[in-house]
C-alpha cells in the first residue's frame, strides 16, 4: 500500500523540484547571454578543468556528471563540433575514449567561471547564513549517499 506524502513533505519536495528547476533555468540563461555556453557545456568544461591533464574517460565524466550515455555522447559530440574538446582514443582500451579540454574549451570556463560563480552566491548563498550552509551541505551529502546506495551505485 502506498504511504502518501504529508502535507509538508508535499511541500518540501515540491520546493526542491521547483528550487532546482529554476536555478537551472536562470543559471543556463546567464551563462547563454553572458558566454554563449549552455549550463551543460559549463558541466563539461569545469569537470574537463579540475582532472587530471584536463581529461577524462567518457565513463568517468558521465559518472561525475550522473548523465544518461546518450545524453553525455550527444553533448560532447556538439562540444567537439565547437572546437571546445577533443576527443582522444583511449591507449589501455581501445573501445573506451577519451575526452580533453581544447583550448577553447579552456578559454571559455576560464572566462565564464568567475561570473557563474557569482550568480550562483547572489542566487543561492547570499540568502543562506554559515549554518544554513552547512546544513545544506549536509542534507544534500546525505540524500546523494542515500540515493547512491538505493541504487547500488555507491
Amino acid at each position: 500500500m502506498t504511504t502518501w506524502l504529508t502535507t509538508e513533505e508535499q511541500q518540501a519536495w515540491r520546493g526542491l523540484i521547483n528550487l532546482t528547476a529554476q536555478l537551472q533555468s536562470v543559471l543556463g540563461r546567464q551563462l547563454q547571454d553572458e558566454h554563449g555556453i549552455s549550463l551543460a557545456d559549463y558541466e563539461v568544461l569545469g569537470r574537463l578543468h579540475d582532472a587530471p591533464d584536463h581529461r577524462l574517460r567518457v565513463r568517468d565524466l558521465g559518472a561525475s556528471l550522473a548523465w544518461e550515455q546518450s545524453r553525455l555522447s550527444h553533448q560532447l559530440a556538439r562540444m567537439q563540433r565547437r572546437g571546445l574538446v577533443e576527443r582522444e582514443e583511449c591507449e589501455t582500451d581501445r573501445r573506451g575514449a577519451t575526452f580533453r579540454l581544447a583550448p577553447a574549451g579552456r578559454a571559455a570556463i576560464v572566462r565564464a567561471a568567475p561570473s557563474h560563480v557569482e550568480a550562483v552566491r547572489r542566487l543561492v548563498f547570499d540568502a543562506l547564513s554559515p549554518e544554513q550552509v552547512t546544513q545544506l551541505a549536509g542534507l544534500t551529502g546525505g540524500l546523494l549517499t542515500h540515493l547512491h546506495d538505493s541504487l547500488g551505485t555507491g
